[in-house]
């Protein structure tokens, strides 16, 4: 044991002394993962509500996806994104299938997604609307960390970093029809939402809201995309979010949940938004056979395991068991759909629990410091669930009660 704590201990001090700081990591290690447990060096099991920030849909390592990246590995892994491949287009067809927008382009990372559909937003403003290129946001979005997206992305604190930001964002209150009705101009060639804020603390549009939304953005000629890197997929009890609105968005992008942890992300839209000539859009990466692969392999296990109508089904037990312990511990504001759920503390004492909890076995995260986000895989069962709230719990006897 003392030689496992000593190379933990090299391998924090090579971390350290080599990685890029960009957040505060905890000084552990993580080695391997099963289902919804992981596992650092020294032999610590974690208990993981996290799932990657909703990435790990499938819970972690699972067979589907190794088998998936074992087979395509012996068969083709990058041809170049100048060529079609099997699976991409086997990927295209499915993903096309169950959305109802006809298009879809493929990445590896949500801001890749996002800045896709703003490229493909301003390419119909120069198009179809004399040049229009602004793009309306909400206030609490999140869309990404590229120079773009943090432009596009209404968290105040970004306002000033990396100036000088890109131009042709504004930013509107969330769920205000009137504020994006004012805010659309000449200039205005898309509005980006969120149906489900989950960086922002898992805040939900109205149903009123959407709808009003897409009568509007129709009757300006204004296009209308939905960032669901967080919500697609499965996450909120339906394959997509927007399907608990009835409104189809013309733009749509997806990553996290869409390769199960593999890198992974696509943006679809509608055939009459099929304005990209060549050299527009592109990347290396792009629909790589590798990736499409996977892609196939996650999405259809998603269905043919109903997950979806699982996520619907654990998240309601999940909150069911939170409301039963709510007023021992002064928590409020449970939210959510599926298997996307926050509650706020009754003090501004986030980061104190996620850290509690991190010692006792459980990975939870904490989106704001009064707020806690829960963002387990979607195979998480009942008995996981339990487990998760008596690790919880006890935490909150020594945190809160004490």
């Amino acid at each position: 044991m003392e030689n496992v704590k000593e190379r933990t201990e090299e391998l924090l001090h090579e971390a350290n002394s080599s990685i890029l700081f960009v957040a505060n990591r905890p000084q552990i290690v993580m080695e391997h993962g099963e289902g919804m447990y992981v596992w650092d060096t020294e032999g610590k099991k974690y208990l993981d509500f996290i799932g990657g920030w909703a990435v790990t849909a499938l819970g972690h390592s699972p067979k589907v996806i190794a088998d998936a990246l074992v087979q395509q590995a012996g068969k083709l892994i990058n041809v170049s994104p100048a060529f079609y491949n099997k699976p991409m287009i086997e990927f295209a067809q499915l993903l096309t299938g169950l959305s109802g927008l006809e298009r879809v382009f493929f990445g590896s990372t949500g801001a890749e997604a996002n800045e896709s559909a703003i490229k493909l937003a301003r390419k119909y403003g120069s198009v179809c609307k004399g040049g229009a290129y602004e793009v309306i946001t909400a206030n609490r979005s999140f869309h990404g960390r590229t120079l773009a997206m943090m432009a596009a992305t209404g968290k105040p604190q970004w306002e000033q970093k990396f100036t000088p930001q890109m131009p042709g964002f504004v930013k509107v209150p969330f769920n205000d029809i009137e504020a994006v009705r004012s805010a659309i101009t000449p200039k205005t060639c898309a509005v980006m939402l969120e149906l489900i804020q989950g960086e922002g603390g898992v805040h939900e549009v109205s149903l009123d809201y959407v709808k009003e939304l897409r009568s509007l953005c129709d009757e300006q000629g204004v296009l209308l995309i939905f960032d669901e890197i967080q919500t697609g997929l499965g996450r909120t009890g339906r394959m997509f979010a927007f399907e608990h609105y009835g409104v189809t968005p013309d733009v749509l992008t997806l990553a996290k949940g869409i390769g199960g942890g593999f890198p992974l992300s696509a943006m679809l839209a509608k055939e009459a938004f099929n304005l990209f000539e060549p050299g527009d859009q592109g990347g290396t990466y792009t629909g790589q056979p590798l990736g499409m692969a996977v892609g196939l392999a996650v999405v259809g296990e998603l269905i043919e395991r109903k997950l979806p109508a699982q996520a619907a089904k654990q998240g309601a037990y999940l909150q069911t068991k939170l409301r039963e312990v709510q007023a021992k511990y002064g928590l409020s504001g449970i939210r959510g759909k599926g298997l996307l759920l926050a509650f706020d503390l009754p003090e501004p004492r986030g980061e104190e629990l996620v850290a509690a909890c991190l010692e006792a076995g459980l990975l939870i995260n904490s989106s704001s410091p009064q707020t806690i986000r829960l963002m387990p895989a979607l195979v998480v069962t009942d008995e996981e669930i339990d487990r998760m709230m008596s690790i919880l719990c006890a935490v909150m006897d020594q945190l809160i009660l004490k």
